[in-house]
């Protein structure tokens, strides 16, 4: 337990405040403790020692290619023979590696850090591109120049890889480069500071927690528990392994002596009170003379708008948890208040530690899903296409938020489901879809995202490496309709007789959904259950050149003021980072119209405040203040219902050169718009076969 980075920890003060308790560990939590550490091993969350000495092999490995392409290029734009001689680049680590929480098939997180005359746009991306494409070991090899940190990723010997480059401005780097100086940072642009900062981070929080074992056990539970209970994901707006780092070493701080069993009990104790948007720093924020942007919500109005601050401790301090929306800062507060009522049934041996980790039942949690299905030509154009589509997924859930004003909630799911029955190369991601808690529901109001769907199909039509076969299909499903490559191995639904996938081989489909059986049986039903349902919904992306297809849009997300409150933990932490705030005003939503002809416009013209009906306007559609829905769009008229909820999406039609694929396409996607269903108060489901594209309007009780 523990070792020499404790000593002394109740004499040193670590963080910007004092701790909460010096308390140290009792038998039982010591007992605990242990219990804890046999369970995450049994898990199999400790790699082995081969597979320790084989990530050690491919960094040296590694560090040779790039210490000779670096003196390839130095030999070629002629500097001397002592000067090529001297030339270096140095691999270093940064993430999970980095602060010794990896486990066994985890990515390797690299930064690669060369002279001032090797650059990044040309001598990366291009030279050692080549270089490694020719190494027989690398294999899926992905530039993506255009991130916000540019990085390259591959497989080096089966061990993923993530590369990033930074150009320091220096002409010869020393072996024992002190990554954690500032004067790294001299002279270098944006994109290099933050590819740095990964290194410069992880340095930080190991000199920033009282004891670093004890640091390590923590997060790896609690980056298991995030991962089983759906909550893992920086890239959708849930909590990635540096934020989790931050978090898990500021209750480090608050408890400096306790063991990890204490820590995690206490971390869902803290955060569960903890009164966002007050910021999580480990230390104070750094000015400097380089003047670089820092986080700070006094000077920086875009600051003002997050709402889950978690401040990097290394220069410039930065929100690592920017992605955080208001609908996935609800998700992982629901996910604290469940952790901390387990761990309180475990401190009163009520429980074990197998029930803290029980997989989150996604697909039994809500009622209503947005279901997105990315396909392309092969393998290598998903790999590319679905890494685009999901960085645009927390995008539709910040559009969503906007343009509900935060009555519609999302829950993105971060995990990505495969249909292998396709011809096609295929993955599927899902949002679960519910009405804000709490929300009084007003008569005749709906939620209309066909503006709201059709942006994010604007946005995912900048992907600026598109390729013939790439497409996107949004669609409505409900928890009845859920695919069945979606369902885990012997998942079993609740109150479900017949099974539907939503995205079937389209013969058999086809047959199921047109027979004279089928239809009879289904006018049946909606006879007996007085419900008159139509048409589910789909959006597609438009098969045109990407270049003709983008919008000149940028969304400015703003809330409201920030509150200056302190936590509380049992009458504790009630003056906790209180002074780290100051109020600020209201950041206004910078809205830029679409530059489409107003027909054919997704831009909302006028929407109703929460005085009015709560109807929303659209250029190109129509709604009843009743609840009905009317839409127009190139032919197709489609509505798709959200419990009380009409939540209308946008077909548009196919337009691709490549005829073969896309008629390939339109027989696995385009059955379901002819298949409706939806949900009423009694949660009965009735379908109607729709053979004509027709107006269809739903009028709806007012109770979910």
């Amino acid at each position: 337990m523990g070792g020499s980075e404790g000593v002394g920890a109740s004499s040193k003060q670590f963080g910007v405040t004092k701790p909460i308790s010096m308390a140290g560990p009792s038998a039982t939590d010591l007992q605990r403790t242990r219990e804890l550490e046999k369970f995450l091993a049994a898990s199999g969350l400790y790699e082995s020692k081969d597979e320790a000495a084989k990530r050690e092999e491919v960094l040296h490995r590694l560090g040779e290619i790039v210490k000779s392409w670096v003196k390839q290029l130095t030999r070629l734009r002629g500097y001397t023979g002592q000067m090529v001689e001297d030339a270096n680049a140095i691999i270093l680590t940064f993430g999970s590696y980095r602060l010794g929480v990896h486990g066994p098939g985890a990515d390797l997180d690299t930064l690669c850090i060369g002279p001032s005359y090797v650059t990044r746009e040309e001598d990366f991306f291009y030279t050692l591109h080549d270089i490694l494409a020719n190494v027989e070991e690398v294999t899926e090899l992905q530039p993506i120049p255009d991130a916000h940190v540019p990085v390259m990723k591959f497989k080096f010997d089966g061990i993923s890889i993530d590369l990033l480059y930074a150009s320091i401005s220096r002409l010869v780097l020393p072996e024992d480069l002190d990554i954690s100086d500032v004067s790294v940072l001299h002279n270098v642009d944006e994109p290099t500071v933050r590819s740095l900062n990964g290194c410069r981070v992880a340095d930080q929080i190991l000199k920033l927690v009282p004891n670093i074992e004890h640091f390590r056990t923590t997060l790896r539970c609690l980056k298991f528990w995030a991962k089983r209970r759906g909550i893992y994901s920086n890239v959708t707006g849930f909590l990635g392994g540096v934020n989790l780092a931050l978090l898990v070493a500021r209750v480090c701080q608050f408890y400096p002596n306790a063991v990890p069993s204490m820590l995690v009990s206490r971390f869902f104790r803290v955060y569960t009170q903890w009164r966002w948007p007050t910021p999580v720093m480990l230390c104070p924020i750094e000015e400097n003379e380089l003047g670089f942007p820092v986080w700070h919500p006094g000077k920086n109005p875009r600051d003002r708008s997050h709402h889950m601050p978690i401040i990097t401790p290394a220069y410039p301090c930065m929100n690592s948890s920017y992605n955080v929306s208001t609908s996935t800062l609800r998700v992982m507060m629901d996910q604290f208040q469940y952790g901390n009522k387990i761990c309180g049934e475990i401190e009163l041996s009520r429980a074990c530690w197998k029930a803290l980790f029980e997989q989150y039942s996604f697909f039994e949690s809500y009622k209503n899903y947005l279901q997105v299905d990315v396909v392309a030509a092969d393998a290598d154009d998903l790999r590319s296409w679905k890494g685009w589509v999901e960085s645009r997924l927390r995008q539709l859930t910040l559009m969503i938020e906007r343009d509900t004003f935060g009555k519609l909630q999302c829950h993105p799911y971060h995990h990505e489901f495969v249909d292998t029955s396709r011809l096609c190369a295929h993955c599927a991601f899902f949002m679960g879809l519910q009405r804000k808690q709490g929300e009084v529901v007003q008569e005749g109001q709906q939620f209309d995202i066909r503006g709201t769907v059709e942006e994010f199909r604007h946005s995912v039509n900048m992907y600026m490496f598109w390729k013939p076969g790439m497409e996107i299909y949004v669609s409505h499903v409900r928890r009845r309709q859920i695919p069945f490559y979606v369902v885990p191995d012997g998942y079993k639904r609740s109150r479900l007789s017949r099974p539907t996938s939503q995205v079937e081989n389209c013969k058999s489909f086809h047959n199921e959904v047109s027979g004279t059986e089928h239809v009879e049986r289904i006018r049946k039903r909606k006879n007996n259950d007085g419900v008159d349902v139509r048409g589910d919904a789909i959006v597609k992306r438009q098969s045109a050149s990407p270049s003709e297809d983008r919008l000149a849009r940028h969304s400015s997300l703003g809330t409201g003021g920030l509150s200056v409150e302190a936590v509380s933990d049992r009458q504790e932490l009630r003056n906790v980072e209180c002074n780290h705030l100051s109020n600020s005003g209201q950041d206004e939503l910078d809205r830029t119209e679409s530059p489409e002809a107003a027909s054919n416009s997704s831009v909302i013209t006028s929407v109703g405040s929460s005085e009015d009906t709560g109807s929303v306007t659209v250029a190109g559609c129509v709604e009843e203040s009743t609840g009905g829905v009317e839409m127009m769009n190139n032919g197709w008229f489609e509505d798709s219902t959200y419990g009380n909820d009409s939540v209308t999406l946008v077909k548009n039609i196919v337009a691709s050169g490549n005829e073969v694929f896309q008629h390939e396409l339109q027989e696995q996607f385009q059955p379901n718009a002819t298949l409706g269903m939806v949900l009423d108060s009694a949660e009965k489901v009735i379908s109607e076969v729709v053979q004509e594209p027709v107006i269809r309007r739903l009028r709806l009780s007012s109770t979910v």
